[in-house]
């Protein structure tokens, strides 16, 4: 598994749905892409200037809102994750 450096998590979006309600399918570019996501993996923390660590405020499991346009997709496994810094998270959704 990823394992995610500095302040940085890892998010599993889900598929979207590829067609509509009526039946049309929907081209890959023509999908907006989703602002939600689950956390797979979460660093350590960031470290601050004077030498001091902060946790992180997102765990395992916890499903998110996200900037929409933050971060990075990586291909690892067959699999698609974003992995983007903790700061591009808007809020945890329960």
């Amino acid at each position: 598994m990823l394992k995610p450096l500095g302040d940085r998590v890892i998010l599993d979006q889900p598929q979207e749905e590829e067609t509509t309600v009526g039946g049309i399918v929907l081209a890959s570019n023509a999908q907006e892409k989703p602002s939600t996501a689950n956390v797979v993996a979460v660093s350590d923390g960031r470290v601050l200037d004077n030498g001091d660590k902060v946790a992180p405020t997102v765990k395992v499991g916890d499903k998110v809102l996200f900037d929409k346009y933050a971060g990075t997709e990586v291909k690892y496994d067959g699999q698609t994750y974003l992995v983007l810094h903790e700061k591009d998270l808007v809020a945890v959704i329960d």
